[in-house]
């Protein structure tokens, strides 16, 4: 199964939902990057993604996007087939 890294914040509903849905497709360890905890990953992530919210969702090298954007992929069967399950 290919690795998932998320960026999150502590408070953030939307990452509590996006690591719902990983957990229910089979998911059973999610790297979690904090960026509320640390600004400098906050920077590392708007330069990977262009984007300034969270989630951030990566599996293996492919930017997934967001929490909405996780679910539209897992609606179109896509998200099993990335996650190599």
């Amino acid at each position: 199964m290919n690795a998932v890294r998320m960026y999150t914040t502590e408070v953030c509903p939307y990452c509590q939902r996006a690591k719902a849905l990983l957990k229910q497709r089979g998911v059973q360890e999610i790297e979690e990057v904090r960026i509320d905890l640390d600004p400098a990953e906050r920077d590392r992530m708007m330069q990977l993604t262009g984007r300034r919210t969270v989630p951030q969702i990566f599996i293996g090298t492919t930017h997934v996007g967001g929490c909405d954007d996780l679910i539209a992929l897992d609606r179109a069967g896509g998200l099993l087939p990335l996650l190599g399950a």
